[in-house]
C-alpha cells in the first residue's frame, strides 16, 4: 500500500513492517504506540526504521495514520496518572496556602 510520510511515498506492506522490526528492542514509550506482533513500540521508532529517515522529519500521526491502515493496532498517548480531584471549595487556609491566623 502506498503511504506519504514527511512528504515521500512509500510502499508499504503488513510483512514488511514486522519483518522490518524484527530484532529491534523496543525504547520505552513516551507517546503514541503500535503493536507488532508481541510487542509494542513508540510510532517515532517505527517511522524511523521503516523511512530510514530521521524523527524530526515526520509526525506520529503520519505513521499512525499508515500503520492503522495496514492492519496495525496504535494506542493513543499513554494516560498520565490521575491528579487528586480538587475541591471546588477551598478553605481560607488553603486559600492562602497555609495558616489563616500564623501563631505568635
Amino acid at each position: 500500500m502506498r503511504c506519504v510520510i514527511a512528504r515521500y511515498p512509500f510502499d508499504l506492506t503488513k510483512d514488511g513492517v514486522t519483518d522490518s522490526m524484527k530484532g529491534i528492542t523496543p525504547e520505552p514509550i513516551t507517546g503514541e504506540s503500535v503493536t507488532i506482533g508481541r510487542r509494542r513500540y513508540p510510532v517515532k521508532q517505527v517511522g524511523a526504521v521503516i523511512t530510514r529517515q530521521d524523527r524530526r522529519d515526520f509526525t506520529s500521526g503520519e505513521v499512525v495514520r499508515a500503520m492503522t491502515r495496514l492492519g496495525f493496532t496504535c494506542h493513543p498517548h499513554p494516560e498520565a496518572p490521575p491528579l487528586e480531584a480538587a475541591s471546588p471549595y477551598l478553605t481560607a487556609s488553603e486559600a492562602l496556602g497555609g495558616s489563616v491566623h500564623p501563631e505568635v
